[in-house]
């Protein structure tokens, strides 16, 4: 028979002999509060008075002959164990990526009439304005401080306001803590994953609190005190002239490696020691000065990992932790490729980008449970590029073919010889959530994924 008790949730008893009887819990939503009472013995009149199914109401006389043995493991049902399940965050970010990014990789690698991309197969989608605090053009510090920390901020700051000038954080913000120091907090496992220098603009939005995305020795300096437990990217670049925190020895890149090892980092350099490293230890890998080799440059014996490579190895650290974690994963180099208005390089940096969300979502849908708990976030921080398909008229491109593809890089179009630069068009959201699938501010991101941990 099944009983609800609403102190206790939802119970299902089974009476195995006339003077006791076994419950299984099941809670409606798995909860630690009934840990409680495993293994404890009570009488069922103190459970009886919480009944409220009328048709259960007769038997409660003969409830005192009967002890209860509450059962928290499982063992033989379905249901095991009565601990929350963890939560865990994935917000991956294709830098500087539009919606004609999605058309040209798709085109290339299925033809106009052909399949998805891996992350446009995510079933909610949404789109946000990507605005800055003072620039309706943003840069990459603005766009990823106002996803980690909830707020807008000036191009430059990394989640940091300095209004005075002094090149110190004055102490301002609306939300003290990033999503991935909440995630510390929360005790879960953090790690950031790009293709440019660990210490860019995007994954320092979330690590650190610097007055200018130029401090990068100060970035990586943070990113260690924060203990993230996966660090992957090309190399760690110094604070340069426009960050007015001193440059000094300790600064350099070599201390800060050596630093890094003395907080427990296995350190890595090539793919080969990127698939040997254990998966009980932290992990810095830095395996290019400044940013990766861009995909469509790299031969087939590269020691450079690809993005696929270096999330799935995240992930297969990252999962060992029972309170979950926050991963971030970035595509750094289309924005690059998009600024150097150059089609071969785009393409494969989203195909490379697309691997990596075929790898998350892999991931999610290896196990029953983690479709649920895990918010996997895909958006650009803002378009760059300005780019535009402009035809064929009249045929079909083929796969594989991007000439065929009329791609036009319209920002910065009066100077064609220079870098074309971001623009102020709004970028889309692909998520697994239904939260995310509405109109939004880039801010309502920090909101989102702060609610769905349980933050504050």
């Amino acid at each position: 028979m099944q009983v609800f008790f609403p102190k206790y949730n939802k119970f299902v008893i089974y009476k195995f002999f006339e003077n006791k009887t076994v419950i299984f819990i099941i809670p409606q939503q798995p909860c630690n509060c009934v840990t409680l009472f495993c293994n404890k013995p009570i009488i069922c009149d103190e459970l009886a008075s919480q009944i409220t199914d009328t048709n259960e109401r007769n038997d409660r006389m003969n409830w005192n002959r009967y002890f209860v043995l509450l059962v928290c493991f499982f063992a033989f049902s379905a249901f095991a164990g009565c601990s929350k399940p963890p939560k865990n965050i994935i917000f991956m970010c294709p830098d500087g990526m539009g919606l004609a990014n999605v058309t040209t990789a798709r085109t290339y690698l299925y033809g106009p009439n052909g399949d998805r991309l891996n992350f446009e197969k995510l079933p909610y989608i949404g789109y946000q304005r990507t605005a800055s605090k003072t620039s309706f053009v943003t840069d990459s510090a603005a766009a990823a401080s106002a996803w980690a920390s909830g707020e807008k901020f000036k191009d430059g700051e990394i989640s940091c306001h300095d209004e005075n000038g002094d090149g110190q954080c004055d102490g301002t913000r609306k939300n003290q803590k990033t999503i991935l120091e909440l995630a510390v907090e929360k005790q879960m496992a953090t790690g950031l994953v790009v293709t440019a220098d660990i210490t860019h603009a995007t994954p320092a939005a979330w690590g650190a609190h610097t007055h200018s995305r130029k401090c990068e020795s100060e970035i990586f300096k943070q990113m260690l005190e924060n203990d993230i437990n996966v660090l992957l990217g090309g190399g760690i670049a110094t604070n340069r002239k426009q960050c007015k925190l001193e440059h000094t020895a300790e600064s350099m890149t070599q201390h800060l490696i050596s630093k890094a090892e003395d907080r427990g980092y296995q350190y890595v350099t090539t793919r080969d020691e990127l698939s040997q490293v254990a998966a009980d230890k932290k992990l810095l890998g830095l395996f290019k000065t400044g940013g990766l080799t861009p995909i469509y440059k790299r031969g087939p014996e590269s020691d450079e990992p690809t993005l696929e490579e270096m999330t799935r190895k995240a992930l297969s650290i990252l999962e060992a932790n029972p309170n979950g974690f926050f991963l971030l994963v970035e595509g750094s180099q289309v924005d690059w490729a998009n600024h150097a208005r150059h089609l071969e390089y785009q393409i494969h940096e989203m195909i490379d980008f697309d691997n990596a969300a075929k790898a998350v979502m892999d991931w999610i849908y290896q196990k029953r449970g983690r479709t649920e708990n895990t918010l996997l976030i895909v958006s650009a921080d803002h378009e760059c590029g300005g780019v535009i398909i402009d035809g064929p008229y009249g045929d079909l491109p083929a796969k594989g073919r991007p000439e065929a593809m009329a791609v036009v890089f319209s920002s910065n179009f009066m100077n064609p010889l220079h870098s074309a630069g971001h623009t102020a068009v709004d970028t889309i959201i692909w998520a697994n959530q239904p939260q995310c699938g509405k109109a939004l501010e880039n801010t309502d991101l920090f909101y989102i994924m702060r609610d769905f941990i349980g933050g504050n």
